[in-house]
């Protein structure tokens, strides 16, 4: 570089006249040279770069067609078209990063107070890089086994995902297994897939031997192990809840006192909107401990039974009760002809008979609005044919006083 110089000093000083002036004109002429140089060298990195991703454009509309299973997509064209874009930007901004550097180190190379330095980070570089790629050759086999370990372990995971996608979409159908529990199956895999996958790799790791090393895994495992009774009773619970199928998102129950339609069943809780729509999240461990009264089932196969009870007075003849019962639920909406309504005498008081209507509808969504209804049904058919409803209970003596009946406005 010295000669480089005094070369260029010399045949400039023959033009200029003078060796300071010659002096800052070469040093000026190298540096625009080489930002010439550079220059072209960052333009070409970025037509390369999109010379390729063109070609990838190209490649990925014509001939890709992507990997199925049945009707579901592994593999689509969008998928391998930005793989390959990032590949090309993330080389294209690796070597743009070497330029500048590169050109600073350069232009600090052409001053002679600078030089030392750069020379000294040249040297320093490459011995860096030296050792680095010494110690790479050396760990390249476990890293080879490392890379090669977790590629398949999330190429699994991806195919699981796209597979479970699909038995929870119905798109694959497997004989015994429900949509229903492709979630959590997904999520079991998935966790098993990781723990082996950290089993295998751990030896292969740097440092994986050192005490240190040890001791940090140690205490994070005693600390997972402590702090974590609750939520594994959570998670565990909610395994179970899914394999039992005893409700789906979208199904009206009763939990405890809470009942509405289950919006979620995540890993840790089940999230439940109540007919005042309001979200309620209970752990999947208070979920398990409770019994869970399942409104939809039944309902969207044979339907659901509601029952209501009324008490009428012995002097009403049994068979007009029933046949005013009947009459309110078949006025009602959303209750079913078939099988039709019945009632049933469920008591024999001191003071009044009780009479039960049982009515089938398969909207459990709706139970307490069809309740609402067959009430106000009930009212109207008693009170139209005359018949008081003897409840509350009454007291009164009865002497011929007027019947407990509101009267028409």
């Amino acid at each position: 570089m010295e000669e480089l110089l005094k070369t260029l000093e010399e045949i400039l000083a023959g033009w200029l006249g003078g060796a300071v002036l010659a002096q800052t004109a070469s040093k000026l002429l190298l540096i625009g040279l080489t930002g010439l140089v550079f220059g072209i060298l960052w333009m070409a990195v970025g037509r390369f770069s999109r010379f390729f991703e063109h070609k990838a454009d190209v490649w990925c509309g014509s001939r890709t067609g992507g990997l199925k299973i049945q009707r579901q997509k592994i593999f689509t064209e969008e998928d391998i078209s930005r793989l390959m874009h990032g590949t090309i930007k993330w080389v294209r901004r690796a070597l743009k990063a070497v330029l500048v550097l590169s050109f600073i180190n350069v232009i600090f190379v052409f001053f002679t107070w600078s030089r030392q330095a750069a020379i000294a980070v040249i040297g320093g570089a490459a011995a860096a890089i030296e050792k680095l790629l010494i110690n790479l050759i050396e760990y390249l086999p476990d890293l080879m086994v490392i890379i090669a370990v977790i590629l398949l372990a999330r190429l699994l995971v991806h195919l699981m995902k796209i597979v479970f996608d699909g038995i929870g979409a119905k798109r694959i159908r497997l004989a015994g297994f429900y949509p229903e529990w492709a979630g959590t199956s997904y999520n079991l895999l998935r966790i098993l897939i990781i723990a082996l996958t950290l089993i295998i790799i751990f030896p292969y790791l740097p440092g994986s031997g050192s005490p240190a090393f040890q001791g940090v895994s140690i205490f994070l495992g005693v600390l997972l192990s402590l702090g974590s009774t609750s939520a594994v009773a959570n998670v565990v619970a909610g395994i179970v809840i899914t394999y039992t199928r005893a409700f789906k998102i979208g199904d009206r129950v009763k939990i405890s006192n809470t009942e509405g339609d289950v919006m979620e069943r995540s890993t840790f809780v089940t999230r439940i909107r109540t007919p005042k729509n309001v979200d309620v999240s209970i752990p999947n461990a208070s979920v398990l401990s409770n019994h869970i009264i399942n409104f939809s089932t039944q309902a969207k196969q044979a339907g659901l039974t509601l029952h209501t009870s009324v008490t009428i007075g012995y002097d009403v003849p049994w068979p007009k009760v029933h046949e005013l019962l009947l009459e309110a639920a078949v006025q009602t909406d959303r209750i079913e002809k078939k099988p039709p309504p019945y009632v049933l005498q469920t008591a024999l008081s001191d003071f009044y008979v009780e009479y039960e209507l049982n009515a089938t509808t398969r909207d459990a969504g709706e139970k307490q609005r069809i309740y609402s209804d067959l009430h106000a049904n009930i009212l109207n058919a008693f009170h139209a044919a005359g018949i008081e409803i003897m409840s509350p209970h009454y007291k009164a003596q009865r002497d011929g006083s007027v019947p407990a009946i509101p009267t028409a406005e």
